[in-house]
């Protein structure tokens, strides 16, 4: 069991019960999936950027990320329906809990001028949705083998009903949020 699991079924999970009064343990709030989101839009000319991106999101996940295609064709951006245009994994389990504990403790703290997360990137149905700028935040990429400087976008989805019960759900885990 990872450290962050761990920590959800002893010490979170218990609390979130005794506050909200929930009748259940299923009514619990939990992290369903991690979905990491790669788009390469330098794949259109130079397929090569995809390769680099599925390399390096491999390495982060732990996990083969599936390659994403275009849905319409967009002539100003050289871009026909069905090109390869970015990658993304998706995240349950073990694997999940080991991002996610990687994400917050390593990863974050590594952004320069980093503040906290935003407090406002819910979606109004408990999912969580943060953008990360530079790849390089995470110790498992080398930054010296990094081709191009490329952002991911990274989707927290939870089983909360509200956006309230998941931000005291990502609070607890350790997620810096702004003040």
């Amino acid at each position: 069991m990872n450290r962050l699991q761990e920590k959800y079924v002893k010490e979170i999970k218990p609390e979130l019960i005794k506050k909200h009064n929930y009748k259940s343990t299923m009514e619990c709030p939990k992290v369903a999936k991690i979905v990491i989101n790669m788009g390469v839009g330098e794949a259109v000319s130079e397929p090569k950027h995809l390769e680099d991106a599925v390399a390096e999101l491999t390495q982060l996940s732990g996990q083969k990320p599936v390659i994403t295609k275009a849905k319409k064709s967009i002539a100003n951006f050289k871009l026909r329906e069905g090109t390869p245009i970015g990658c993304k994994v998706t995240l349950r389990g073990e694997r999940m809990y080991e991002f996610l504990d990687k994400l917050i403790n390593i990863s974050l703290p590594r952004v320069r001028d980093f503040r906290g997360v935003s407090n406002t990137a819910f979606d109004g149905r408990g999912n969580y949705t943060l953008g990360i700028k530079e790849q390089i935040i995470f110790p498992e990429i080398q930054y010296d083998k990094v081709s191009k400087v490329r952002g991911m976008d990274i989707v927290i989805v939870t089983t909360a009903k509200t956006n309230e019960d998941a931000k005291e759900l990502l609070t607890l885990m350790g997620m810096p949020f702004a003040r």
